[in-house]
């Protein structure tokens, strides 16, 4: 049984339809990424699947059970955690104040004390910058906050919205390590990046949105040698 599964997921704002009937599957274990332009439908997916948007029609299941529109905070108890497009860190409180605050379900010490030097093992430089205001750092410092904070809830599925946006190459290559290295350690990932090249090097499968549907779906380093994929996405 798949982890995630999206079935036939239809949610409009307004009039307009952001997602027509889209069904996708994320095994436990895997990185799966959504590739596509801007406005393609893919942090409506993310924000579906955490309870911020109820779709229409369809149904979110995981492992089996329908969520579909249950409250954003009951997501995180199940084990699903967004890091969000825009990293959404609170600039004025320090780096540990951030962090904690995605612990907030936690109320062993031991157990965020444990949590927080997994943080500091995938991103060394927030250990560094831990009494710092946050709103002083970096963009790349705060993209590594805001997904040690998503870690601090002890997700199962780990949403990233748009990780590397913005970003200078050497810092997009820090974050795709530790991307890495978060998946390994028993995380399952489900991936939005408009960067195809990093996000299909860093993925097992992947599934193309254009204008609200799923064009393309398939195992990641095969979709990358598609003609239409390398025209369209990785500007050749």
């Amino acid at each position: 049984m798949a982890l995630l599964k999206l079935e036939n997921l239809t949610v409009s704002y307004g009039a307009i339809e952001a997602l027509k009937g889209i069904s996708i599957e994320v095994e436990a274990g895997e990185v799966v990424t959504l590739v596509g332009a801007n406005g393609a439908g893919k942090s409506t997916t993310l924000r579906t699947i955490t309870g911020l948007l109820k779709p229409k029609t369809g149904k979110v299941l995981y492992e089996g059970k329908d969520i579909s529109g249950i409250p954003t905070h009951h997501t995180v108890d199940l084990g699903i955690c967004m890091s969000p497009e825009g990293r959404g860190i609170f600039a004025n409180l320090t780096v540990l104040e951030n962090l904690e605050l995605g612990a907030f379900r936690q109320k062993d010490k031991q157990k965020i004390k444990a949590d927080l030097e997994k943080v500091f093992h995938f991103f060394p430089r927030v250990k560094e910058r831990i009494k710092q205001v946050a709103g002083t750092l970096s963009g790349g410092e705060q993209q590594m906050v805001a997904m040690g904070r998503a870690l601090m809830a002890r997700p199962r599925l780990l949403l990233l919205d748009e990780p590397s946006l913005g970003l200078a190459p050497l810092v997009v290559k820090t974050i795709f390590e530790a991307i890495d290295a978060i998946n390994k350690d028993g995380a399952t990932i489900l991936l939005v990046e408009q960067n195809a090249n990093a996000a299909l090097n860093h993925s097992n499968r992947a599934y193309v949105l254009e204008t609200g549907s799923i064009v393309l779906s398939g195992p990641s380093k095969e979709l990358a040698q598609d003609p239409r994929i390398r025209e369209a996405y990785l500007g050749e």
